[in-house]
């Protein structure tokens, strides 16, 4: 059977890739506990000094796979589906390791938080990424409420979370969300190049400075991430949320 996430260590640098590519790596339970999984268990391994983060093939993450969706019928039940989406998110940001994004083709939702997410994000020059939570009645998570203000400053923010307008690559790299534009066949390769020069660098430092930095920056993460999980709830529970995704899968 074939592994849904990736994980392989070389010369310090510890490569995760989703790997759903007949999906585009779109999230589902499995998808999403497995990369929390690889995560954690990368934090906790002394031999993994940065991590590159991936998908396979022609996507990072299109975001929540509409094909495998089950819509939640209990608050309990959606405020797992959340967190869940959410124990990646802190297994990145709180991570003393600093995570490195390979972002190729469509970063969508969820796929688009995670790509967020990394420390430093080189995306391929025919990248996509756009937020369609608002207009299906839900709300992102991920902790974007507090790190994309920062990246783009707040009326910015509001438009990509409330329009849902698909964004370029270009335009994220101008507007600071990429780091580096690379061309497309050569992502993985520039970003594993910058995980090699942090690899080499005195590890105890880097984490000081992810953590001194995102701490100054960030002071409200965990509150975002509260207020990020009880919209997201209510959204799942409001009838017209169910109606909204079911008509985007079927494609009305």
């Amino acid at each position: 059977m074939t592994e849904i996430v990736l994980s392989e260590l070389a010369g310090g640098v510890r490569t995760i890739t989703l790997n759903r590519p007949e999906r585009l790596n779109a999230m589902n339970p499995a998808l999403v506990a497995a990369t929390a999984e690889a995560f954690e268990a990368a934090n906790g391994d002394g031999e993994t000094r940065v991590i590159l983060f991936t998908g396979a093939g022609r996507a990072f993450c299109a975001g929540d796979d509409l094909r495998d969706h089950r819509h939640p019928d209990s608050e309990a039940e959606a405020r797992a589906v959340t967190e869940a989406i959410q124990r990646v998110t802190r297994a990145i940001v709180f991570s003393d390791k600093m995570v490195i994004g390979a972002i190729n083709g469509w970063a969508v939702g969820g796929g688009f938080e995670w790509a967020i997410n990394c420390d430093l994000a080189i995306w391929g020059e025919g990248a996509r990424a756009f937020f369609p939570e608002v207009g299906w009645g839900l709300f992102v998570t991920g902790a974007v409420t507090t790190l994309l203000p920062n990246l783009v400053g707040l009326t910015k923010a509001k438009e990509m979370m409330l329009f849902g307008d698909r964004y370029t690559a270009d335009e994220l790299h101008r507007l600071g969300v990429a780091w580096r534009l690379a061309a497309d066949d050569r992502t993985l390769a520039e970003a594993r190049q910058a995980a090699q020069r942090i690899a080499a660098l005195p590890g105890r430092a880097v984490a000081d400075m992810k953590r001194a930095l995102n701490d100054a920056a960030f002071a409200d993460l965990e509150r975002a991430l509260d207020l990020e999980t009880e919209a997201t709830v209510r959204g799942f529970l409001d009838p017209e949320t169910s109606s909204r995704i079911a008509g985007f899968a079927a494609g009305d």
